[in-house]
């Protein structure tokens, strides 16, 4: 699913929202979700998931052109978790939709 999928899906399902203000909110939230990232916060949302940032050390790595080594730096990576309900969720899809499989 894209971000347009996304505002297709929301506004689709609220007709009271025009296709501008889907957009506008999916929007807002993404920044919001950005920015609390980039501040360093975690963010949790209730039966869907938490994001969190992940500290990569900094390390040696070799060039594979010229097998040269090379000192990459530290870096702070964005994580996702998902939460129980979904990791069930998907579980439980994933099983249905398998050859052979019983609904």
């Amino acid at each position: 699913m894209t971000r347009s999928d996304l505002v297709e899906e929301l506004a689709a399902k609220f007709s009271q929202l025009t296709h501008r203000d889907a957009e506008y909110a999916v929007k807002t939230i993404l920044d919001a979700m950005s920015d609390a990232l980039v501040r360093g916060h975690r963010i949790e949302i209730r039966g869907f998931g938490s994001f969190s940032i992940n500290r990569r050390p900094s390390r040696m790595g070799r060039n594979p052109r010229s097998g040269e080594s090379v000192a990459i730096p530290e870096k702070r990576v964005p994580h996702f978790k998902p939460g129980k309900s979904l990791r069930e969720t998907v579980a439980q899809q994933s099983v249905q939709s398998l050859p052979g499989a019983k609904p």
